[in-house]
């Protein structure tokens, strides 16, 4: 048998479609705040999407991840709804 060439700590192709679905949520978070008129509202949601997605960095449990991505979608539909709102 060979030696594997990963590094050992080299993802498995779960783990790299979970990480790439939680960069893609956190970056449609962010895109959306940026459509926030006020700067300091603006401010506060950029820092609590951070806050929250470094506080929930380990996390490595699947099944919590797809739980914690299904909220962070729930949040950004919220605030999507209260952007379309505020327009009309």
């Amino acid at each position: 048998m060979s030696a594997s060439r990963l590094p050992p700590s080299a993802l498995s192709l779960k783990q790299f479609l979970q990480r790439q679905r939680v960069l893609a949520v956190y970056r449609r978070i962010l895109r959306t705040i940026g459509q926030v008129p006020d700067e300091a509202d603006r401010r506060y949601l950029r820092d609590w999407a951070r806050d929250e997605f470094r506080r929930n960095k380990e996390a490595s449990n699947p099944d919590v991840v797809r739980m914690m991505i299904t909220q962070a979608n729930m949040h950004l539909e919220e605030l999507q709804k209260s952007l379309a709102l505020a327009r009309s």
